[in-house]
């Protein structure tokens, strides 16, 4: 049994994939690469770690990639949870191969497994009578009334720009796999999980689960995870070395350590954005309210000198 304290880091899909020309796999194993340098240099220190990681970008293609096929073969249509767990394989295959090489290349005999993640939601959520999550490519109006009435998409007008599928964006509940991931982490091995916030479940009659189109926000399921598993440290890899207040304005100012109660006063005061800083805030949040000792948010660079506490945020009860 394994003795080393434990962390959960969640590294967002768009680092994975840095911009529209470098979307092939082979541009993304480079990036997994270097993200799972920064990862080793943790692991090297003496930490076990859990990783958690988003999809985006990922999804999106498999989605567009089942609609290309769909129309010009006649093939059917990929549903977003398969499309979710296609994205899991993927880039846990990435993630796991080039961290595994890069521990054997240091001599660090552990080993390194990703785990097909199902999360349950609440079938009752909020998220599920109001779906404001774009997926997939772009539609003309026709295209998306077809979709609408054969297959029961939500759709909306994105800007101008097309018509759009939306789906609901609903809290995880519980990580299904929650056992099979402690037993891992227990045994010392580095575990990729609830890739892309998990696969989102639904509870059918009797007690089974069955998948459901819905997208559930990696932050959140890695939070839940790292509070699931009692973690000693939940890690942020986002595309900043700090949380700022006042971001990229004159009086903009870098934060080193705040507490819970400041944080959540920093919220009320509007200084996070809601598509990118706030659910990150939240996520730590509800890790430290739930028990968690201390959360980090910070770049993959940045990370072994942010253990160092030579910087980053750390956000504290």
């Amino acid at each position: 049994m394994s003795t080393k304290k434990t962390a959960v880091i969640a590294i967002g899909g768009n680092s994975l994939i840095t911009d529209n020309d470098h979307q092939a796999i082979e541009d993304q194993y480079q990036a997994a690469k270097d993200t799972t340098k920064h990862i080793a240099d943790m692991i090297e220190a003496g930490w076990n770690v859990a990783i958690g990681h988003g999809n985006g970008p990922q999804v999106g293609l498999i989605l567009q990639q089942s609609e290309v096929a769909a129309k010009a073969a006649g093939m059917h249509e990929t549903p977003l949870d398969v499309c979710g767990a296609e994205s899991q394989g993927l880039i846990g295959y990435l993630l796991q191969q080039n961290l595994q090489n890069e521990l054997f290349g240091r001599k660090i005999n552990q080993n390194v497994a990703t785990v097909i993640t199902q999360v349950l939601v609440d079938k009752n959520d909020k998220a599920f009578q109001n779906p404001t999550k774009p997926i997939g490519g772009f539609m003309t109006q026709e295209e998306a009334h077809h979709k609408k009435d054969e297959l029961g998409w939500s759709i909306v007008d994105d800007a101008g720009r097309g018509w759009r599928r939306v789906v609901a964006s609903p809290l995880p509940v519980e990580v299904v796999e929650l056992n099979t991931v402690k037993a891992l982490i227990e045994a010392g091995v580095i575990v990729i999980t609830v890739g892309g916030g998990g696969i989102p479940v639904i509870e059918a009659d009797g007690g089974s689960y069955v998948g459901t189109a819905a997208v559930i926000d990696k932050d959140f399921a890695s939070s839940l995870l790292a509070q699931e598993i009692h973690a000693d440290l939940f890690v942020i890899s986002t595309a900043v070395e700090k949380v700022a207040l006042n971001y990229n304005k004159p009086d903009q100012k870098l934060l080193d350590k705040v507490t819970v109660a400041e944080a959540k006063k920093y919220m009320e005061e509007g200084h996070f954005a809601k598509g990118s800083m706030l659910p990150k805030m939240t996520a730590v949040i509800s890790f430290l309210e739930k028990g968690g000792k201390q959360a980090l948010i910070t770049n993959p660079e940045n990370i072994g000198r942010a253990l160092n506490g030579e910087t980053g945020t750390w956000i504290v009860p």
